[in-house]
């Protein structure tokens, strides 16, 4: 079963030393509401394409929750 993109957003703020978001909406920005910085964004996509086989990065750059989700189809 394929982790969600809450629960991977929740386990890299949790590993990263990161202040864990208990609520996480669709809005949110991965870096000033979520508090990723370069190497967390990177770290992501790595999991992202591991997990769904989508390079998040590959047309733009992401910045809202939202638009991971579209391109993952959850």
């Amino acid at each position: 079963m394929k982790k969600t993109l809450f629960e991977i957003i929740k386990e890299l703020q949790c590993d990263n030393g990161l202040v864990v978001s208990e609520n996480i909406n669709d809005e949110d920005d991965l870096i000033n509401d979520l508090g990723f910085d370069s190497l967390d964004l990177a770290e992501l996509t790595v999991i992202i394409e591991d997990e769904y086989g989508v390079d998040i990065f590959e047309k733009k750059i992401i910045r809202k929750v939202y638009e991971i989700k579209d391109l993952l189809n959850e």
